[in-house]
C-alpha cells in the first residue's frame, strides 16, 4: 500500500472574557496529487484587540493563506509559495488599514500570524508576532518560534505583525517530521496564562487531540486569562516514506514501448520517420490520426528499463513541459486519450537547431545575436520563475522554426525547487549538462542558480558572435578548484573584432567562474548586451595579456631573454 502523509487534528477557540473573538485558525488537508506537491496547511492568527478590524484582518490572514497557498505552482518551495502569499497579504492589510485610518474608522487591520506546513518529511514553519508554534515529543516541549514583542516599562508590545508595516520580514524555520511528534499552535491567551508542564499534562492524558484542545482552551480561561484564546494540535500518525520497491513499481505502471516504425499506429499516432536517437531516448515524427495534426513522440530507452532513476527522469520531463506554457519553450500536449505505454507527446517544430544555424552563420551579426539572445531569454525566464533550472542549455538543446522563432527543447535536467523537497527512494542525479556549456560550479559538485543557466546562455553568444568558446576547451578537464581558477577568458574581440569592448566585457562577466561575479539576473545580461555598460568602457581596465596576450607573451619572451644575457654578462664579468 502506497506510504502518504497522515495526520490528526484538534483545533478549539474560545473568545474568552473579550466581547469578541478576534482569533482565527484553519487547516487545509487535500486531496491527490496536492498532498504529495503541496502538503498539509494549518494556520493561527491573533487580531490585535486595538484594531475594530483585528477579526477581519486575522481571518483574512489565515483564510487567503490557506486557499491562495495551493493555488501557486508545484515547481515552487514551500519557503517561496509562502513568501510571495504572505507578502501579498500584509500588502493588502496594510494598504486597508491605512484607508481605514484616514477615514477614522480604525487603527489598522493589524494580526500576528503562525503557520505549520508539513509537506513529505519536512515541516515549514512561517510566523510573525506573538502566536506561538510548539513540538511535543514524549514529554519535551519545544517552542519553535520567537515572540515578537517589545518591553516599555512595564508594558510589551508587538513590534512585529501582519499589517504593522508595508515592509514585512517573516521568520522561518525547518524541522524534521518524525511519526508520532504531535505540534501546537496557540495564541497568547493560552501560553501566557497557562505553563508548559500543565499543556504536556492535558495532551499526554488523552489520545482524543480535540478533547486535548478544548481542555488546554478551558484550563488557559480556567486560569485567568483576559484575552480571546485558541488552541491547535497536530499529530503526525504516518509520513510518506516508500521502500525502493514501492517507488520502482509505482514508475514501471507503464511498460517501455516497443521499437517503432514508420507506419505503426500506437494510441492513435502514426509513427512517419525518426528524427533522432541516442542510447538514452528515440524521437519520432508523427501524425495525429484523429487531427491530421504532425506532432513528436518522444520514447525511453529500452537500455534503461530497469533504471528507476532514469524512468522518473523522463517522467519529470514531461511534467516540467506541462507547467510551463512561453511561446519560446517547446509545448508539451496534455494526454487526450490512455496511453498503453511509455511515451509523451510534443508540438512539432519545423526547424533547426541552433548548432545547425551556427553552423551556416559563422561570426553572426550582432543585432541578429542579441534578437535570439533575447527570445532565449524569454523561454529561460519561464523557467526560473517557476523555480526551475534547466541546466542544459547549449546549442543543441534550442530549434529555430522556418520563421526565426527560437523553442527551448529538452527538460531532462531540469532542476525543480518544489519536487527537490519531496523525499524519495530514488536517488535523484543532478546531471551535469554538456561540458564547455555547464557552469563550473556543477563540475565541482556545488549546487546550481539561476546564476548557473546564465552561464551557459553567455556562452551560446559569445560562440554565436565569434565561434568559439570563452575559455577554448580548458572547461572540459576543471574539475578543481585549482583548474576553475586557471580558466582564463579569452577576449572575444580576439576572435571577432567587431565586438565592442564593453559588450565583450559583457560576456566575460556572464561567463565568470565564480557564480557570485556573473549576471544575478537575465534582465542585467540583456541589458548590458544593448547598452554600455559604464563600467566597461575603460580600455585602460584591461590588462594587456586580456587585450593583446599573443602581444604580451612575445615581449615577456623578449623581455627574459635580455634579463638572461644581462644575468650571463654580469656573472662573466
Amino acid at each position: 500500500m502506497k506510504a502518504k502523509l497522515s495526520i490528526t487534528i484538534g483545533q478549539y477557540s474560545e473568545q474568552g472574557l473579550k466581547t469578541e473573538n478576534q482569533d482565527f485558525h484553519g487547516a487545509l488537508i487535500p486531496d491527490e496529487p496536492q498532498l504529495k506537491n503541496k502538503g498539509i496547511a494549518i494556520a493561527i492568527a491573533d487580531g490585535v484587540s486595538s484594531c475594530s478590524a483585528g477579526r477581519e484582518a486575522a481571518e483574512s490572514c489565515v483564510g487567503s493563506f490557506l486557499s491562495d497557498y495551493y493555488s501557486t505552482p508545484d515547481s515552487w518551495t514551500v519557503k517561496t509559495s509562502a513568501h510571495k502569499i504572505l507578502t501579498a497579504i500584509n500588502s493588502w492589510l496594510y494598504s486597508k488599514g491605512q484607508q481605514q485610518n484616514g477615514n477614522h474608522h480604525s487603527r489598522g487591520m493589524i494580526t500576528t500570524f503562525s503557520s505549520l506546513v508539513l509537506k513529505s518529511t519536512t515541516g515549514h514553519i512561517f510566523h510573525v508576532g506573538d502566536s506561538r508554534v510548539y513540538r511535543l515529543q514524549q514529554k519535551n516541549l519545544e517552542c519553535l518560534t520567537t515572540d515578537h514583542r517589545r518591553w516599555v516599562g512595564d508594558k510589551d508590545y508587538l513590534n512585529r505583525a501582519m499589517g504593522i508595516d508595508i515592509h514585512l520580514e517573516i521568520d522561518y524555520r525547518r524541522t524534521e517530521l518524525e511519526a508520532g511528534d504531535i505540534y501546537l499552535l496557540t495564541t497568547d491567551g493560552v501560553h501566557d496564562f497557562m505553563p508548559d508542564r500543565d499543556i504536556v499534562s492535558i495532551i499526554n492524558g488523552t489520545h482524543d487531540l480535540q478533547q486535548a484542545a478544548e481542555s488546554i482552551v478551558n484550563f488557559a480561561l480556567d486560569n485567568g486569562s483576559t484575552d480571546n484564546i485558541t488552541c491547535q494540535l497536530l499529530r503526525i500518525d504516518a509520513l510518506p516514506v516508500q521502500t525502493a520497491n514501492e517507488a520502482h513499481e509505482e514508475l514501471i505502471r507503464l511498460p517501455f514501448p516497443p521499437d517503432l516504425e514508420p507506419g505503426m499506429i500506437l494510441d492513435g499516432y502514426r509513427i512517419l520517420r525518426e528524427i533522432h536517437a541516442s542510447n538514452r531516448t528515440q524521437v519520432y515524427k508523427a501524425e495525429d490520426v484523429e487531427s491530421g495534426q504532425f506532432v513528436v513522440l518522444k520514447t525511453p530507452s529500452v537500455n534503461y528499463e530497469d533504471d528507476a532513476t532514469y524512468i522518473e527522469s523522463f517522467i519529470r520531463e514531461e511534467w516540467v513541459g506541462k507547467r510551463i506554457h512561453n511561446s519560446r519553450v517547446l509545448t508539451i500536449y496534455d494526454k487526450d486519450r490512455p496511453r498503453q505505454c511509455l511515451y509523451y507527446v510534443t508540438e512539432y517544430i519545423d526547424g533547426q537547431t541552433l548548432r545547425a544555424w551556427m553552423n551556416q552563420h559563422p561570426k553572426s551579426d550582432i543585432k541578429e545575436v542579441r534578437l535570439l539572445i533575447e527570445q532565449i531569454v524569454t523561454g529561460l525566464r519561464a523557467f526560473h520563475r517557476l523555480e526551475m533550472l534547466h541546466q542544459d542549455l547549449k546549442p543543441e538543446n534550442i530549434m529555430l522554426d522556418a520563421d526565426g522563432k527560437i523553442r527551448i527543447i529538452d527538460f531532462g535536467s531540469t532542476k525543480i525547487a518544489g519536487v527537490a523537497e519531496i523525499n524519495s527512494p530514488i536517488e535523484r542525479l543532478n546531471l551535469l549538462g554538456t561540458r564547455n556549456y555547464t557552469a563550473p560550479e556543477y563540475l565541482l559538485g556545488q549546487p546550481g542558480s539561476n546564476r548557473s543557466d546564465i552561464f551557459s546562455l553567455g556562452t551560446i553568444c559569445y560562440e554565436l558572435l565569434t565561434s568559439h568558446l570563452p575559455y577554448g576547451t580548458a572547461l572540459e578537464n576543471a574539475e578543481s578548484d585549482q583548474a576553475v581558477k586557471k580558466l582564463v577568458y579569452q577576449p572575444g574581440t580576439q576572435h571577432n573584432p567587431l565586438i565592442p569592448l564593453w559588450m565583450d566585457r559583457t560576456l566575460q562577466k556572464a561567463v565568470h567562474p565564480e557564480p557570485q561575479k556573473r549576471y544575478a539576473a537575465l534582465s542585467e545580461f540583456v541589458h548590458d548586451l544593448a547598452h554600455p555598460n559604464p563600467d566597461f568602457m575603460q580600455e585602460q581596465q584591461r590588462p594587456l595579456l586580456e587585450k593583446h596576450p599573443d602581444e604580451f607573451w612575445k615581449y615577456l619572451a623578449i623581455l627574459m631573454i635580455a634579463l638572461n644575457c644581462l644575468m650571463a654578462y654580469l656573472l662573466l664579468g
